[in-house]
């Protein structure tokens, strides 16, 4: 999830879409704009030459966004049901990680796949669905900020205060949480420790209140996504803030703020976030290329520039993200921890995510929008 300010007006339509209509970008085009020939897709498919034609190019673009889009928004939507229907409800007591050890295991195997889901979809929630986003995937501390002056949310089973996803995450993966998440959120007002529910009153608001909504927001979600709601230009810059948000969960880890903190997958997060990224730039890439050598230019040094992160993450094992090193300032990182693990996925990511950098690939993005007549970042 991206943090409330960030998420606002710039973000937009984030998702995984599973097309072949990538096209090479290593040759030169002339300087007036040409239709490429078919090439193929990063993964060896064979590609789908864009129309010549901007408005028909922009109208292919809404109708594939949709329809991938909505494979993962069902993907959500269902997975997040299996929880609720693997949630225990023992008639005369609480959970027991021995007797329902099962039942956790599958509820945790369903969280895992909304999160994965989610990570292909999530930016499309902020613009178009901002009450439905934040009732999924707001943090603990999100919430708790909006209710410090109702003294936080003291039950955790219920359908009211602290909801959504990581709600749900906080109390399955209650047993396991690092301790330096535990640390972060001693210091947050309202703070209430991550507990298993302990009676089978508490038992059954798990599953009849919290899950429950959860089921219900995401239904919502599922009902009103339609093609009119899809804006490309929005839906492209959104594709150049889910990159930026990989470096939020980098930064954020560092303090025991990022998501996905409970289960210890933020470093899948940041995979999934990179494999979004890429997919979703590949609708946009046959239109790019067709624009000359220039749009040639940025394709490579785009491609360049998500190889490079793909390369990174592929140095850290696990689901995880390397355990920050507790002198660790994002401010003024020393050598000594730079050269940690997390100092050197910290300095891969800052890297192609830093605006300022020209070679970066969200400058080369930033370029890209432009050429492709959407509004420079900002306006």
């Amino acid at each position: 999830m991206m943090s409330r300010p960030f998420r606002g007006v710039a973000l937009a339509l984030l998702f995984a879409l599973p097309l072949g209509v990538a096209c090479s970008s290593t040759q030169s085009e002339p300087s007036t704009p040409v239709t490429p020939a078919p090439a193929s897709t990063p993964d060896g498919g064979d590609a789908v030459a864009p129309p010549a034609d901007d408005t028909a190019q922009r109208a292919q673009a809404v109708q594939a966004i949709h329809d991938a889009l909505l494979v993962d928004v069902q993907a959500l939507a269902k997975a997040v049901a299996d929880l609720k229907d693997a949630a225990p409800t023992p008639a005369d007591r609480g959970w027991d990680k021995t007797l329902d050890a099962a039942a956790i295991a599958s509820m945790r195997a369903a969280w895992v796949r909304a999160r994965t889901a989610y990570e292909h979809i999530e930016g499309a929630l902020a613009p178009l669905f901002p009450d439905i986003d934040t009732a999924i995937d707001a943090r603990y501390d999100d919430f708790l900020a909006e209710l410090m002056a109702q003294g936080g949310d003291t039950y955790l089973f219920d359908d009211k205060g602290v909801t959504g996803m990581h709600a749900v995450e906080r109390v399955i993966y209650s047993d396991v949480i690092p301790a330096r998440v535990t640390a972060f959120e001693k210091s947050l007002p309202g703070y209430v420790a991550a507990a298993l529910p302990a009676t089978a009153q508490e038992a059954a608001d798990f599953k009849n209140e919290l899950c429950a909504k959860l089921v219900a927001d995401t239904a919502t979600l599922l009902g009103e996504w339609t093609p009119a709601k899809i804006d490309v230009a929005i839906a492209y810059s959104g594709l150049v803030s889910l990159v930026e948000e990989q470096r939020e969960k980098v930064v954020k880890a560092s303090t025991g703020e990022e998501e996905s903190r409970y289960a210890q997958r933020t470093m899948t997060d940041l995979r999934d976030n990179l494999a979004g990224t890429k997919t979703a730039y590949a609708i946009f890439q046959p239109w790019l290329v067709s624009k000359g050598s220039g749009g040639a230019e940025l394709d490579h040094a785009i491609t360049a520039g998500l190889a490079s992160l793909e390369a990174a993450y592929g140095q850290v094992s696990g689901d995880a993200i390397p355990e920050p090193p507790a002198t660790w300032s994002a401010e003024n990182p020393s050598a000594a921890d730079l050269a940690t693990p997390f100092g050197t996925l910290y300095t891969s990511v800052t890297a192609q995510v830093d605006r300022a950098k020209t070679d970066s690939v969200v400058a080369k993005l930033d370029a890209a929008g432009v050429l492709l007549g959407f509004p420079p970042p900002g306006k």
